[in-house]
């Protein structure tokens, strides 16, 4: 049987933890019980998920929609956007099945790429393999989640850059629709003998194409629209990530603006975010004067989220006389200091 082979490739960085991802989670299950029951798409879609963050991994292989259950997604340390790719390349080498005098292969792959941030590798590599040997035989529509992503880079694997606007649980419905019926309409054409790639239309408010004319592009390696920390509980000894969101705001002089990062809040993760995690990438820093605000620990309900130990890790404290650090074992106590102090931050 030819099939449509429908491949995710998901953004699972830092900058994703909280509602934006629980939105992605629940947008995949939407799209799959929307898509069970449309009767084209069933003899023909089958779907692969595919997530990245500093490192990369199939979170659900290439199978038919019928059996397709969607997946918890989780967290990860860095945007390694090259790793996504490479992995991607694989999975199409592996799974897709080509035209012979035997037989006829499958539709040509669609992939939908959702990133909110800046790569934190050198994805050049990357990406010219997918200009060469991928661009033609396969469909990519690259999305952007919010402002800050780099747009020129996207521009470089496909045409089909687009602008997701997400600020409201409404617009991620939109959003997720959206999907929904580009591959309804996909697997409609397959059908025909079309194309098989055949996007829905855009309300131009939610979701729009970007004019990557106009696109400037912005520093690789750390995503600076969001400043997320890594720490560990105390008592748990769970892994948990304290998240920041830029704000800039005028500082009194003509021309001249200041910035700085307001929390967004702790959430709690599991150890999957280090699998997932690239601890070859360099280490950033960030002095904690601009950060604003601190977390109590999602994990046990301490006070204080946010305690370094001498070896430059974070972990929670509360009202225990001695403290121990979850990551290297030290004891010690804490007070409260003066002045800011640097602090290793992720990558985003």
């Amino acid at each position: 049987m030819r099939k449509l082979p429908i491949y995710f490739l998901i953004d699972v960085s830092e900058s994703m933890v909280g509602e934006q991802i629980q939105f992605v989670e629940d947008g995949m299950a939407t799209i799959i019980k929307a898509i069970k029951q449309d009767p084209h798409a069933i003899e023909t879609v089958w779907v692969s998920i595919i997530v990245f963050a500093g490192q990369a991994k199939t979170l659900v292989p290439l199978q038919e929609i019928v059996s397709f259950y969607p997946p918890k997604f989780p967290i990860g340390g860095g945007t390694s956007l090259g790793k996504g790719l490479g992995h991607l390349m694989y999975e199409l080498r592996k799974n897709t099945v080509k035209t012979t005098f035997e037989q006829k292969g499958d539709w040509k792959p669609i992939v939908f790429l959702f990133t909110d941030g800046v790569p934190t590798d050198d994805s050049k590599v990357a990406i010219n393999e997918w200009k060469q040997n991928w661009a033609k035989t396969a469909n990519l529509v690259a999305v952007s989640f919010g402002d800050e992503t780099d747009t020129k880079l996207l521009s470089e694997l496909t045409e089909n850059v687009l602008h997701f606007k997400n600020s409201t649980e409404e617009d991620y419905k939109k959003f997720f629709k959206w999907i929904t019926d580009s591959i309804k309409t996909s697997s409609v054409s397959v059908e025909r003998n079309a194309s098989g790639f055949e996007l829905a239309e855009m309300d131009g408010n939610t979701l729009s194409k970007i004019d990557l004319t106009k696109q400037p592009t912005p520093n690789l390696y750390v995503d600076n629209n969001y400043v997320v920390l890594s720490a560990k509980c105390q008592n748990t000894k769970r892994p948990y990530l304290m998240k920041y969101r830029k704000f800039i705001q005028p500082s009194g002089f003509a021309g001249l603006e200041t910035r700085s990062y307001r929390l967004v809040g702790g959430f709690q993760i599991d150890n999957s975010y280090f699998e997932l995690s690239d601890d070859s990438q360099m280490n950033a820093k960030i002095n904690s004067d601009e950060l604003v605000g601190a977390p109590s620990c999602p994990c046990c309900g301490n006070q204080f989220g946010f305690a370094m130990c001498q070896c430059g890790k974070i972990h929670c404290i509360g009202q225990e006389e001695v403290s121990t650090c979850p990551w290297c074992g030290n004891q010690g106590t804490y007070g409260a200091g003066e002045g800011g102090f640097d602090v290793n931050r992720t990558l985003g």
